[in-house]
């Protein structure tokens, strides 16, 4: 066995069986380790943004690690916006990353570079495989640093020779992996119930954990008791929403619709997240979100257990079995005529299978959908919780993977998809259920806001030529038949519609183009 083996042995003994993977010619002997394991599976990814944008989507379907397999220093850094964009989401992931032998980097090859440097701002922990006897100590801390909660960015440095030579010793064993999350202070329960009890107009802000499964039916609860709101940031990493399920409301994007939102609660307390700020800073508008007055109290910290919190707060409000106020199923119309962002909502709130995932990344013309489409069926929602775009089609990718017997939507705007189209192939080679919806304007149109929001007029030729991308235009069909992927392109909401549709009666990927 040499370290290769060892590594990959210990990833997949702690649970990480699958790895998303771009290798080079220094990673050959842990790409060979990879084929030989049975247990791993190896999903090979034309772009680094892609393979960490992947881990990313695994994470928040499966709540357990995945790998990455990264090409020395430029390959991390190709990678690093998405996992930028996992970190926000508290995602875990462990980073293999290629490294020259030692006895090579003495000559400065080309591809030398400071990894731990690029690797230290974005991920939580970084360590250099110093030798194959102890690669599979250092591969379990990976795992368990990964694994903790909120999920952490584990990244692991591996030289050369440390991957091709022989293991000579018996590993140690691997350190042990603690799974329980801290429980919060009774003191702050209390302090909590009595802002409750106040009868002040409160908002409780969930994330994380906390927009799902039992924590989320457990502050439906309270809040049914108490009379308070349940609110979100405008981005979630994962929302488990629709039809006989908790309604969240969602704090706008835009400062002037969120300090509107938010104006009138003279408490906002914050779970698993802080109090709500602006996604950027605007002349003469504010960073914090809250009205003048507005006392902001903490509930649950980002590392301890929200659902317990809950437990304890039902408890001590004296109301532990009463029950929360679910949304209702909408039954939406099929809308007919021309596309807009209503018209797409309502055709997405008809067509949405139950038990769907919607990876959005279309602010502009997604706007309205969140709203619109509250009482559909069951399904998950994820958002992009880093900004950095080019998100959606890797997260979508990786979900699919977690989840293939769920048909995944991705919905992301021209601009955007851009960044990692590369994702198609990889759900064309692995044969994955992913709608991808492009919003094709042509356009960066969130920046074409964003320049009116930043007090710089009106962008004139110049500045338009900068956001505009119609000269020449992306012709998404021909990409997509490029990678194997099946597509088609609509023009009116009930094309719309009947695509979505049709796209959920045969497995595998497919894009629309929704020509706008």
């Amino acid at each position: 066995m040499n370290g290769a083996d060892s590594l990959v042995a210990t990833l997949v003994g702690q649970g990480v069986d699958i790895c998303f993977a771009n290798p080079g010619t220094s990673e050959m002997h842990f790409l060979a380790a990879l084929g030989n394991n049975p247990k791993m599976r190896s999903v090979l990814c034309l772009f680094e943004g892609v393979a960490t944008g992947a881990a990313d989507g695994w994470y928040r379907m499966k709540d357990t690690p995945a790998s990455t397999l990264l090409h020395l220093g430029p390959g991390l850094a190709n990678g690093l916006a998405n996992i930028h964009n996992a970190k926000r989401a508290s995602s875990g992931m462990v980073n293999v990353v290629g490294e020259h032998s030692v006895s090579h980097l003495k000559y400065d090859p080309p591809l030398t570079s400071d990894i731990e440097g690029l690797a230290r701002p974005l991920c939580h922990w970084v360590r250099r495989a110093e030798s194959p006897d102890t690669i599979a100590w250092d591969a379990a801390q990976a795992v368990a640093k990964a694994s903790e909660h909120p999920g952490q960015i584990a990244t692991l440095i591996l030289p050369g020779d440390t991957s091709w030579q022989a293991v000579s010793a018996t590993p140690a064993a691997p350190p042990v992996r603690t799974a329980a999350r801290k429980a919060p202070g009774a003191a702050r329960i209390e302090h909590v119930v009595r802002v409750l009890r106040s009868g002040e107009p409160a908002l409780i802000v969930l994330a994380n954990k906390a927009t799902r499964g039992g924590a989320l039916e457990k502050a439906g609860r309270v809040a049914a008791a108490t009379g308070a709101v349940l609110g979100s940031q405008f981005f979630t990493a994962r929302l488990e929403r629709g039809a006989g399920r908790v309604p969240i409301a969602r704090i706008p994007y835009a400062v002037a619709q969120a300090t509107a939102f938010l104006k009138d609660f003279r408490h906002i307390i914050t779970v698993e997240t802080r109090e709500p700020v602006a996604f950027f800073a605007y002349p003469d508008k504010p960073s914090l979100l809250k009205a003048e007055g507005t006392l902001v109290h903490t509930l649950v910290e980002a590392d301890e257990d929200s659902e317990l919190a809950f437990d304890m707060l039902l408890q001590a409000l004296g109301a532990p079995h009463v029950a929360p106020v679910l949304q209702p199923r909408i039954e939406t119309p099929v809308p007919t005529g021309a596309l807009n962002p209503a018209s797409i909502a309502h055709a997405l709130a008809a067509a949405l299978p139950e038990h769907c995932i919607v990876v959005d990344e279309s602010l502009t013309t997604g706007r309205e959908s969140m709203s619109l489409t509250m009482g559909g069926l069951p399904h998950d929602l994820i958002n992009n919780m880093g900004g950095s775009i080019g998100y959606a089609t890797p997260v979508a990718t990786g979900a699919a993977l977690a989840c293939p017997d769920r048909r995944v939507f991705c919905m992301v705007g021209d601009g955007s998809a851009m960044y990692t189209i590369q994702s198609l192939w990889t759900q064309a080679r692995e044969g994955l259920n992913v709608t991808t919806i492009i919003f094709a304007n042509n356009s960066y149109a969130i920046l074409k806001a964003e320049y009116a929001n930043m007090g710089a007029g009106a962008p004139g030729e110049r500045a338009l030529s900068m956001i505009d991308i119609d000269k020449p235009s992306i012709d998404w069909l021909a990409m997509a038949k490029s990678m194997g992927v099946p597509a088609v392109a609509v023009d009116t909401a009930e094309r719309f519609y009947k695509a979505l549709v049709d796209s959920t009666r045969e497995p595998g990927p497919c894009l629309i183009e929704v020509r706008l």
